[in-house]
């Protein structure tokens, strides 16, 4: 019990996860939260600005290959993603709540999809939840694998090409930031379920509208 509560502790934890793990466990979870459905529990966000941070130090990779190596797997996670939605997503539209899955995950998802379109593919890489279910979303409602494959791979670009450059560029910067990992983590938590909990109000408001209409 107490070992499985210390891997818990260790994929949950930014800094103890590249510690441990490395670049193939670091690619592992950001393929994982891109393309799986139990992804949306890891904060990626937070994962990748860490992984710039500790770049050449913990992490003995190159910031280029750091980045494309995330860029693909995130490209990738969203392949399965849609490929998941296109074959199951029927299936999960209908699938009672669990203490596990819930449908307001997916309600969530279809919302920003309905407003962005395509472009929900590439701003939903920096919302946490938004980014693990909408390219399934993508999937269940046949949209054009091509067309999303453009969108897919622009918004994994944006996404590693912004946050592990970024965290990279304060761990060089700013040395003492490398003894203070934790709070550079939490600023970017705290940003990134901001933007998250702003558009569940935003997306409560508006379908209180549309049944008060």
């Amino acid at each position: 019990m107490q070992e499985i509560k210390d891997w818990f502790d260790i994929l949950l934890s930014s800094e103890k996860l590249i510690h441990y793990g490395g670049l193939t466990l670091l690619l592992i979870i950001v393929f994982a939260e891109t393309g799986l459905i139990f992804g949306f529990i890891f904060a990626g966000d937070a994962l990748l600005f860490t992984a710039g941070l500790l770049c050449g130090s913990e992490l003995a990779v190159n910031i280029w290959l750091l980045v494309t190596s995330v860029t693909a797997a995130a490209f990738a996670g969203n392949v399965v993603g849609f490929l998941t939605g296109k074959y199951f997503g029927k299936k999960l539209l209908m699938k009672q709540d669990t203490w596990f899955f819930k449908q307001r995950h997916f309600d969530k998802s279809r919302a920003y999809y309905e407003k962005y379109g395509g472009l929900a593919l590439i701003a939903g890489r920096f919302m946490p939840v938004i980014r693990t279910f909408v390219p399934i979303l993508a999937g269940t409602i046949d949209m054009n694998f091509w067309k999303f494959n453009i969108f897919n791979i622009a918004g994994a670009v944006l996404w590693a090409g912004s946050l592990i450059p970024l965290g990279y560029f304060v761990g060089k910067k700013i040395p003492a930031s490398l003894d203070n990992i934790e709070y550079f983590v939490l600023g970017i938590t705290l940003i990134t379920m901001t933007i998250l909990i702003r558009g569940i109000i935003k997306f409560r408001k508006n379908n209180g509208d549309t049944e008060k209409s």
